[in-house]
């Protein structure tokens, strides 16, 4: 057997495990497919990927190109997903794809990272009155709408017997909600990481309440149904990827804050305190594991913040190991 086929059949065998290995085998390339792909700030194994150049050189075999695109927050992430404008999203936080599924998005759920209730927090001025989250009654709150944060501050208050409409909501992309929170615009604000370790590393903060015992925040990666039935071989490449750097962050905490200070503006220490916080566990998407996802959308249809009722589980569920 010669060079040339040995080398031929370890390209078949590798792409056959990444799902293209059938169509190469028979000597067709798949077809090129240019991937629009949404990511945050706060995706910090997308951001990750995307410096290293990652996921071009995985996808490469596949024929796949990629293209990047940042939003502020989540919710415009998977508004823009809904309407054909990307193909898959980076990490948002539990809350956003209850909004989209309500707006009649066709989701599919590629991936989520294990819970992490540390990573957000409600914060108010070191020097402030208010104690406690009983005491933001009337009070003005900063938030961005259909984050991670609006359930943690609409569960949070339900603890300490208020509603969402015991206070006056203040709806802020992070910049914004950071800038007032300085100004003493919002007498609160509710946040995710990195932006809450930036807060606590440059600014006199004080945590009222994070998640823990009230929402477990977790993130999921989605694609829109469409892309995921025509190229579930691109989705697997990136399910292995994101699985991948996820366990290196947490094994590597100082290198992965080197790489990613340039990437996010942000000193080192602040973003090792920020990782230290996210689990990074990427893991299949389940139908038992998404029943906060029931609860949290029950919750805004609660508070009318919904126009309907939903069932959580209609959605559909990518197996990356299928």
């Amino acid at each position: 057997m010669n060079n040339h086929s040995i080398s031929r059949r370890a390209v078949i065998a590798t792409l056959g495990a990444l799902g293209a290995g059938a169509v190469w085998a028979q000597g067709v390339a798949p077809r090129p497919v240019a991937v629009r792909f949404g990511y945050q700030k706060s995706s910090t194994l997308t951001a990750l990927l995307k410096a290293q150049g990652t996921l071009e050189k995985q996808l490469a075999p596949l024929n796949a190109t990629l293209s990047w695109h940042e939003f502020t927050s989540g919710l415009p992430l998977l508004e823009a997903l809904n309407l054909d404008n990307l193909d898959i999203s980076a990490d948002v936080a539990d809350t956003v794809p209850v909004f989209a599924q309500a707006a009649g998005a066709e989701l599919t759920f590629i991936a989520q990272e294990a819970p992490s209730p540390a990573a957000q927090a409600i914060v108010v001025r070191e020097d402030s009155p208010i104690k406690t989250v009983a005491d933001l009654k009337g009070k003005k709150v900063g938030f961005a709408k259909a984050a991670g944060a609006h359930y943690l501050l609409i569960a949070a208050l339900e603890k300490a017997g208020l509603s969402f409409k015991d206070i006056v909501p203040a709806y802020l992309t992070p910049a914004d909600g950071r800038a007032a929170f300085e100004k003493g615009a919002i007498d609160a604000w509710v946040v995710w990481d990195p932006f809450l370790a930036a807060a606590q590393h440059q600014s006199k903060v004080r945590v009222l309440a994070d998640g823990a015992g009230i929402a477990s925040y977790q993130r999921y990666y989605l694609a829109s149904t469409k892309f995921a039935k025509a190229r579930p071989d691109v989705l697997r490449v990136v399910y292995a990827e994101l699985e991948k750097t996820g366990k290196w962050v947490k094994q590597n905490p100082k290198e992965a804050a080197a790489l990613l200070s340039p990437v996010w503006g942000l000193d080192a220490a602040t973003i090792e305190q920020a990782n230290s916080r996210r689990s990074y566990a990427v893991r299949p998407v389940v139908a038992d594991g998404l029943t906060e996802q029931q609860r949290i959308a029950d919750a805004f249809f609660g508070e009318k913040l919904l126009p309907r009722k939903l069932n959580a589980l209609d959605v559909a569920l990518f197996k990356p190991g299928a």
